[in-house]
């Protein structure tokens, strides 16, 4: 009964997280669940688009909807806009001499936080983007023979430019697979945009007064309760499938890892537990597919990248189907 109590209130905890959010963004309920589903699954997302689509806006809004833990204190968000000129010791931090101590004292950098935007990843040259791979992969920052631990609660918000547009670098393979999900934000539809056009204002006051519905202690155990969603061992199955099958197509160059199989697991049952269950369904295997999926993978060309793995899932979402009609 007691762990009936609890799910209950994760659920409600998730949707009242959801709802705050989406005062400010409109017409993105899909992302926001995708982004909540990276959270949750103590991984990290990347989020591409045009310049203006709500990314910024997006980390922000999620940062303040959390309390930290002194009470009406936030969760310590930072955010970093990567610049061609930017630095590793510019994200890290350095050692800086103390003229009272006589020694070097090391002064930490904005990666020490809960919430981080990594804004406009790719402006950066690969040097600095791989200072990240250390602290999103084992949740610390090694500087010299000292290994630093970040919060228990540390989550990465990227986003990145279309990499066709001048003055970007392409995320190398081993950054793109710290990544649990890639989403595109996109534009709202047209009457969305309308009524954002005629309560922008009332958006911008939304996100002053962004209320924190959620403790960071409050999210570590929605995360907890996350690892305890039932998988089908025909899901299971499924995501093995899919993985494999990524290796053997004659248009996929670089297939999915084993690591992104666990990751697509890991994923499958925190958006199950965002959409308000405690179970994975096959719809969740499709829906979060392309998102998990997509960015780990190399194609031969972009008429690959349309058609592989979409018809990949295809293919495991009929054999599920049909077990279905075969058990009843």
């Amino acid at each position: 009964m007691e762990q009936n109590i609890e799910i209950e209130q994760a659920l409600h905890n998730i949707q009242q997280l959801v709802g705050n959010i989406e005062k400010v963004i409109r017409g993105k309920r899909h992302q926001i669940e995708l982004i909540l589903t990276a959270l949750l699954a103590k991984g990290h997302i990347l989020m591409e688009d045009n310049p203006g689509t709500g990314k910024t806006v997006m980390a922000k809004t999620l940062a303040h909807s959390i309390s930290g833990q002194k009470a009406g204190s936030e969760v310590n968000f930072k955010r970093i806009q990567f610049t061609p000129d930017l630095l590793p010791m510019d994200l890290i931090g350095s050692h800086i001499f103390d003229d009272v101590r006589k020694e070097f004292v090391f002064k930490k950098g904005p990666l020490f936080c809960n919430v981080l935007l990594a804004d406009e990843i790719n402006r950066a040259s690969p040097k600095v983007q791989s200072a990240l791979l250390e602290c999103m992969a084992e949740n610390q920052i090694t500087i010299g023979e000292t290994t630093y631990p970040l919060e228990q609660l540390f989550f990465t918000i990227a986003t990145q430019n279309p990499v066709e547009m001048e003055g970007t670098y392409p995320l190398p393979a081993a950054q793109l697979d710290r990544f649990f999900l890639k989403i595109y934000f996109g534009y709202v539809d047209e009457a969305t945009e309308l009524d954002i056009y005629k309560d922008y204002l009332g958006i911008q006051n939304n996100m002053q007064h962004v209320h924190q519905v959620l403790s960071m202690d409050e999210i570590l155990l929605l995360q907890q309760e996350t690892e305890k969603v039932y998988l089908h061992d025909e899901l299971i199955t499924a995501v093995r499938n899919i993985v494999w099958d990524t290796r053997k197509h004659p248009d996929i160059v670089l297939g999915a890892s084993t690591r992104s199989g666990i990751t697509f697991l890991k994923c499958l049952k925190a958006f199950a537990l965002v959409n308000g269950r405690t179970f994975a369904t096959e719809d969740d295997l499709k829906r979060i597919t392309t998102a998990v999926l997509d960015h780990r993978l190399i194609y031969r060309n972009k008429e690959a990248k349309q058609k592989a793995l979409a018809g990949i899932l295809d293919k495991e979402l009929d054999r599920l189907s049909k077990l279905k009609i075969d058990r009843q």
